[in-house]
């Protein structure tokens, strides 16, 4: 969206009674294509254009959003931003970022914009091929369908603080979804993968056979007796284990108190040796900017550093709460005050792969699929529905599933191996991770 037109809208809200304000544009265009058994199920076609604000009247603040543009329609988003605003009740920690922490010229090139973009029909070509690898595998007796898409987007910042920044990117995917029969029943599978840039997409044929051989191994899956066991969380979806820790280490949630981590800051959270860090500068990562939703400098940070917990994720006003400096992990949309998020999320990688892991283990479960988490975010206390493969003697036995894992996070973090199968998939990533002992209910 054009800057200048952002900053008339600032201008406006300014000369409406707004003491300060932020103005931001995002615009975006997609094309995804499905097909379902060969045949072409769904043409999928967005183009968006998009205004946010977000004025301040004292330590009074409100955010609108809309669609059009037009300057009737963005004197009425002023008028009515300005008006909810000084209805709205105080917050004594609400305002635009310091100055002093705001990201300046030149921006850093993160190479998160490919200007090639496909045609429909090269999207439909990705996905039959992948449909097809999908199709061609032993045992899958149907298909879910598979998916190409791309798209294209900008997000313009103006703030009356002085701020303007723009970020654009661009993304392609391809996905597969298999079904495999047999006399005992069906199971799915599913692969896919998005990316930055075109070429950095693995083949259809690659990501359909996956699909394909991950539903025909989950046949025959069990259910097992509720026992106490070691338990491994697969790469793919390993990352899901650190959702919870994000959560807790939070700003807004620290500053609530609503947090089980709300007093381990720079405590042993983690065994000597782990790091996860946060990087929003991985050239052509999927959650990289060059600077946060508030038009902060962000950097990388190891977020637990030898296993040590470092810091919180803290936007502006949390950072004011809590008496701190903003990290630069702001995040918002539209609509809405900011919230917090990391961008590119890495538990980093052990010495042993997943063979490794299962070797060291002996018997366990390795989680290949988990659904319907749920945690207490005071005490920590999380289990999760999951389906996977039963091991023994460090080897595959059989699949199983209708399983739930359960433990006390604090307790599960302390116990964490890294493997070193650490693949980026998406913006949080993770190698295989053991846990040498985790409840498990079953029958």
């Amino acid at each position: 969206m054009d800057e200048t037109l952002l900053n008339d809208v600032v201008a406006a809200a300014l000369k409406a009674g707004a003491d300060a304000a932020e103005a931001v544009g995002a615009q975006r265009r997609s094309l995804s294509i499905t097909v379902r058994n060969g045949d072409l199920e769904e043409v999928e076609r967005e183009e968006s254009r998009d205004l946010g604000l977000r004025v301040f009247v004292g330590k009074r603040q409100a955010t609108v959003s809309g669609s059009d543009i037009s300057p009737e329609a963005r004197a009425k988003l002023v008028e009515r931003a300005v008006a909810m605003a000084r209805l709205a009740p105080e917050d004594p920690y609400a305002g635009l970022a310091d100055p002093e922490h705001l990201a300046r010229e030149p921006m850093r090139d993160l190479h998160l914009y490919d200007a090639s973009e496909p045609t429909p029909e090269m999207l439909e070509e990705r996905a039959r091929i992948a449909e097809a690898a999908a199709r061609a595998v032993p045992k899958v007796t149907n298909s879910d369908g598979a998916a190409g898409a791309w798209s294209s987007s900008q997000w313009t910042m103006v703030t009356s603080g002085g701020f303007t920044g723009v970020h654009q990117a661009s993304g392609f995917s391809i996905s597969a979804s298999a079904i495999a029969g047999d006399e005992n029943g069906m199971e799915t599978g599913h692969d896919g993968r998005s990316t930055r840039w075109q070429a950095d997409l693995p083949s259809p044929e690659s990501l359909g056979d996956s699909a394909g051989r991950r539903a025909a191994a989950r046949l025959g899956a069990r259910k097992i007796a509720s026992t106490t066991a070691p338990v491994i969380f697969e790469n793919r979806l390993a990352g899901a284990l650190m959702s919870p820790l994000i959560g807790a280490i939070s700003g807004p949630a620290i500053a609530r108190g609503a947090s089980f981590l709300k007093d381990k800051l720079g405590q042993q959270l983690f065994a000597k040796g782990v790091v996860i860090r946060d990087d929003p500068h991985k050239l052509r990562g999927l959650g990289s900017s060059p600077f946060d939703d508030e038009g902060v400098a962000n950097e990388a940070r190891n977020l637990i550093d030898d296993g040590v917990l470092t810091t919180w994720l803290l936007n502006t006003s949390s950072a004011r709460q809590l008496g701190m400096k903003t990290t630069g992990h702001a995040s918002r949309g539209l609509a809405g005050p900011p919230g917090v998020s990391t961008s590119n999320l890495t538990f980093m990688p052990g010495d042993k792969d997943q063979a490794g892991l299962m070797k060291d283990a002996g018997n366990g479960l390795l989680i290949t699929s988990m659904f319907g988490p749920s945690l207490n975010s005071n005490t920590g206390d999380w289990s999760v529905g999951c389906a996977g493969f039963w091991f023994e003697d460090g080897e595959i036995a059989y699949p199983v599933n209708e399983i739930t894992v359960a433990g006390n996070l604090l307790d599960i973090f302390s116990r964490v191996t890294p493997g070193s199968d650490l693949e980026f998939r998406g913006a949080a990533n993770a190698p295989s991770l053991l846990v040498d002992a985790l409840a498990i209910a079953g029958l």
